[in-house]
C-alpha cells in the first residue's frame, strides 16, 4: 500500500485545506496523475501520484485541514488492487455475527463494524449517531463525513437540557427572520488569509497615502500611434502597466527605501526590483511577482503580465509566483474606481494605486481651461520608514515620467 502525503508546499505554508478529490476510491491511477487539489493561504496545489495503481482508500474530505506531511490517501498495488468486496457481503458477516451476540448499543464497538472514514467516525461520536444507520453512495459502502452530517433519524428521543451557552456561544447565536433570508457561506482558506495579512498590515505598519494625479494625454497618444506596430514586431499589446511599471522602477533608485524591508530594528535595502502586480480572481486578490523586471523590455513586462495574469485566473500560480516581491502596483482603475486608498503588501513598504483614467477640465493658464484624461495615483507608504518628504518626491517622479513617456518608452 502506498501512502499519499501531503507534500512540504513552501517553508511559509505548513498547512493546507482539501479543495477537491480528482481520484475516486477504485480509480486507476497512473505515475503523475492528479489525485488531489489542496488549497493553501497562497494557491491551490495538486498533487499528483508518484507510483500506479488503483486508489484505495480516501482519508480526507473535501474542506478538512491537512499538515504536512501527513497521510490523506492510499494506493494499493499489485494484489492489494483487487477490489474490495462490496458492503452487502459486510452485512451479510454482520447478520452471521448477530446470531452469536446479542443486539450492541451505541457504542464504538457497535460502530466498529461499519466501514467509514475517520472523519466520520469522530462526527458520529459527537453527534451520537449509529453509523451502522447511516447509508452511503461510496462505490466501497464507507460511510463519509457527509453522509454522517446529512444523516438524520425517523424518531429522535428527546435531548437533556442543554447547559446554558458560553459567552462566545450567544454571541454566535443568530436569530433567524423568515422574512429576512440569509445565507451563511463559510470563507475560503485564501479569504481568510487575505482578511488577516490586510489588518496585520494596517495594525503592525505606519501607514500613510499620499495622492497625485497625472496627464495621461501624451501616453494615450504615443499608445494610439505606436499599438499597432508594437503588436506586428512584439506579438502582444501594448497597454498602461508596462509604463507605470518603469516608471515605477525608476522612481525606485532614486528613492531605495520605498525598496526596503523592516527587519527587527534594521532596514533591508533591496537592490533588485521585484515588482508585484495585484490581479484580481475569483478566489480574490493575489500579487504574482515579475521578476527583475528593471532588466526587461516593454514587450517582455507586457508579455510576464498577461502570462501571470492568466495562471492567476485559471488557478495555476506556483507558491514562487508570489513570493518575494519588493513593490506593489495594483489597478483598482479596472473597476471603475476613481480614489481609493490601498494597502500595503507586508513587508513591501509601498504600494502604488492606479485609478480610472477621467475627463476632468484642467486649468492651462490664468484664463483657459482644457478636458484632459486625468487618472488619480495613491501612493502607501511605511512611514517607519519613509518620511513624507520622500513618498512625495516618489510620487512626483512617477507622476513626471508617465507625462513624458516618448522618452521613457525610447529609453
Amino acid at each position: 500500500m502506498i501512502e499519499i502525503i501531503v507534500p512540504q508546499l513552501a517553508e511559509s505554508v505548513t498547512e493546507g485545506t482539501i479543495a477537491a478529490w480528482l481520484k475516486q476510491p477504485g480509480d486507476k491511477i497512473n505515475p503523475g496523475d492528479y489525485i488531489v487539489e489542496l488549497e493553501t493561504d497562497k494557491v491551490n496545489v495538486e498533487i499528483n501520484a508518484d507510483t500506479g495503481g488503483v486508489l484505495k482508500e480516501i482519508l480526507k474530505q473535501p474542506g478538512d485541514t491537512v499538515q504536512v506531511g501527513e497521510v490523506i490517501a492510499y494506493i494499493a498495488i499489485g494484489e492489494e488492487s483487487v477490489v474490495t468486496p462490496e458492503p452487502k457481503v459486510v452485512e451479510e458477516v454482520k447478520e452471521v455475527k448477530q446470531t452469536i451476540e446479542p443486539e450492541p448499543t451505541v457504542t464504538e464497538a457497535s460502530q466498529e463494524r461499519t466501514l467509514a472514514f475517520p472523519s466520520a467516525r469522530k462526527l458520529a461520536r459527537e453527534k451520537g449517531i449509529n453509523l451502522n444507520e447511516v447509508a452511503t453512495n461510496d462505490p466501497l459502502g464507507r460511510v463519509r463525513k457527509q453522509d454522517v452530517a446529512s444523516y438524520q433519524k425517523n424518531s429522535t428521543p428527546p435531548s437533556p437540557p442543554a447547559p446554558a451557552p458560553k459567552q462566545d456561544e450567544e454571541a454566535k447565536t443568530v436569530h433567524v427572520n423568515p422574512a429576512k433570508p440569509t445565507e451563511r457561506i463559510r470563507m475560503s482558506r485564501r479569504r481568510q488569509t487575505i482578511a488577516k495579512r490586510l489588518v496585520e498590515a494596517q495594525q503592525t505598519a505606519a501607514m500613510l497615502t499620499t495622492y497625485n494625479e497625472v496627464d495621461m494625454s501624451a501616453l494615450l497618444d504615443l499608445r494610439k500611434r505606436r499599438k499597432d506596430q508594437f503588436f506586428e514586431q512584439n506579438g502582444v499589446k501594448l497597454g498602461f502597466m508596462s509604463f507605470f511599471t518603469k516608471a515605477v522602477i525608476i522612481a525606485l533608485k532614486k528613492f531605495p527605501l520605498l525598496n526596503a524591508e523592516i527587519q527587527g530594528d534594521e532596514i533591508l535595502l533591496k537592490k533588485f526590483y521585484d515588482i508585484g502586480i495585484a490581479v484580481s480572481t475569483d478566489e480574490g486578490l493575489v500579487v504574482p511577482v515579475l521578476r527583475e523586471a528593471d532588466r526587461l523590455g516593454f514587450s517582455e513586462i507586457e508579455g510576464e503580465i498577461g502570462h501571470l495574469a492568466k495562471k492567476a485566473r485559471d488557478n495555476k500560480l506556483k507558491i514562487e509566483d508570489l513570493t518575494g516581491g519588493t513593490f506593489t502596483i495594483t489597478n483598482g482603475g479596472v473597476f471603475g474606481s476613481l480614489w481609493s486608498t490601498p494597502i500595503l503588501n507586508s513587508p513591501q513598504v509601498g504600494i502604488l494605486g492606479m485609478h480610472k483614467i477621467q475627463m476632468r477640465p484642467v486649468a492651462i493658464d490664468d484664463d483657459n481651461f482644457e478636458n484632459r484624461p486625468m487618472m488619480y495615483l495613491a501612493l502607501s507608504y511605511d512611514h517607519r520608514i519613509v518620511d513624507g518628504k520622500e513618498a512625495v518626491g516618489f510620487l512626483v517622479k512617477v507622476k513626471e515620467l508617465l507625462e513624458d513617456p516618448e522618452s521613457l518608452f525610447l529609453g
